[in-house]
């Protein structure tokens, strides 16, 4: 699994944990191991300047997901070509995540890991815009982490 980071937010952010969980997350997803991901961590200004460009939205936002071509994607065995994949980026903004992690209780590392976790998932194809598919997409996302926690 090729797994590239870079921090250009400025703020010091364990990177081991980062491609740890992602590395997780993808295994356990059997996603093809020759794939590729990307993660880059911004500040908060080029975070708003992506949120506003790509979702419309005001203001950063904590994770994007920028997936490739859905026919790209190779999510394990039985499926597609057998091609290693390059899944696409995930963008993680360390500030907003702090605010998150101080808000919820817990250290902002566990709340990048939650948002690594979250964005792989959007990568794969998960989403939140319905009940049905947010309710999919959380509880996979916590077994995830928990499973990720006790490895």
């Amino acid at each position: 699994m090729s797994i590239e980071i870079a921090n250009e937010s400025g703020v010091d952010v364990n990177s081991d944990t980062i491609l740890a969980v992602a590395r997780h997350a993808l295994d356990e997803m059997g996603v093809n191991p020759l794939a590729e991901l990307s993660i880059l961590l911004v500040d908060v200004e080029y975070m708003t300047e992506l949120n506003h460009r790509w979702m419309d939205g005001d203001g950063p936002t904590d994770v994007l997901a920028f997936p490739m071509d859905e026919g790209s994607v190779d999510h394990g065995p039985g499926e597609g070509g057998g091609e290693p994949a390059l899944l696409g980026d995930i963008v993680l903004c360390p500030e907003v995540a702090a605010k998150q992690a101080a808000a919820a209780g817990h250290a902002t590392i566990d709340e990048l890991a939650l948002l690594t976790v979250h964005g792989t998932l959007h990568l794969l194809g998960y989403d939140h815009a319905e009940p049905e598919e947010e309710a999919e997409m959380f509880g996979l996302q916590a077994r995830l982490l928990e499973s990720w926690r006790k490895s």
